[in-house]
């Protein structure tokens, strides 16, 4: 099998250092293996996606030196094929439709201890399980159209028959690698169910990198330290939809002079920036550690 790598902006804004050190250590990986680099526009927020940030992406990389096999793909043409993963978990009763705010989400999983921060999970609190029984009733009851739907995960740990792994080459955020073992209590306690349709979007970030990475053939997934936990998900995903698992490469983060993680609202280390300023795309890798 051909070692394909890929990166994958969202164009809601300007690339930053973070972006750069990413985009370019897939490529480079790709690149000692002779294999292939990918690149994939992850537009499915049509909110805050610009078409001008779209060509900034192509700019920006380019001018970087990186060069990816076409056609790219577009998270924004394949959303049937969201909608009939989405079908096919709703019919094994694996997905329910969700009703619930954040707000609502927030006092719920806080009253058990009334003043006491709720449990967190890598998609922020965990859900305490509101609209559990909005699920399909084995198929019975019919697709929600224009709904928010959560994936159930007890019901997905009972299908899937509790264990799972990933490969792990790059490390977490506390130093782990090789092969990460994880169990089903473990994502039942920690992670919850996830939003796997978001009811303007029709999918989400979980569901739709877990089908784009299957259907590119990525072997080896290259991102940031802080979608390692995510990647638990992506695997019950790649389990319950009979996907592969590729490997994982999680490298470590690029961060402001105070330590902070670079966002898009940090203009100030923008791709962009440093181009205008006349620094060289041998500058950027010195300054990212490449």
């Amino acid at each position: 099998m051909t070692f394909r790598t890929r990166f994958a902006p969202s164009p809601t804004g300007p690339l930053h250092l973070g972006h750069a050190y990413s985009a370019l250590l897939a490529q480079d990986m790709a690149a000692a293996k002779a294999g292939d680099f990918l690149l994939r526009i992850e537009d499915i927020d049509k909110s805050r996606s610009r078409a001008e940030w779209e060509t900034q992406i192509y700019d920006d990389l380019k001018w970087l030196g990186l060069r990816w096999s076409e056609p790219v793909m577009r998270q924004s043409a394949h959303l049937n094929d969201y909608r009939a993963a989405l079908q096919n978990l709703w019919d094994h009763d694996l997905i329910f439709h969700c009703t619930c705010n954040r707000k609502d989400i927030f006092a719920a999983a806080s009253a058990p201890q009334e003043g006491a921060t709720p449990p967190m999970g890598p998609d922020g609190v965990i859900y305490p399980g509101t609209c559990r029984d909005n699920g399909s009733n084995g198929g019975m009851k019919p697709f929600p159209d224009n709904a928010a739907l959560r994936l159930n995960m007890f019901n997905a740990v009972m299908r899937t028959k509790d264990r799972f792994s990933f490969t792990e080459t790059g490390e977490g955020p506390n130093g782990e690698t090789g092969l990460i073992k994880f169990s089903g209590d473990e994502v039942i306690n920690t992670i919850g169910d996830v939003v796997l349709a978001r009811r303007d979007m029709g999918t989400s970030y979980h569901l739709s990198v877990v089908l784009d990475d299957a259907a590119q053939e990525i072997t080896h997934v290259v991102r940031g330290q802080d979608l390692f936990e995510a990647t638990k998900i992506h695997v019950v995903l790649q389990r319950l939809l009979g996907l592969p698992t590729p490997v994982y490469h999680h490298h470590k983060l690029i961060r402001d002079d105070d330590g902070k993680r670079l966002a898009k609202r940090d203009d100030a280390r923008a791709i962009a920036k440093y181009r205008e300023g006349g620094l060289t795309p041998e500058d950027i890798r010195a300054m990212v550690g490449l």
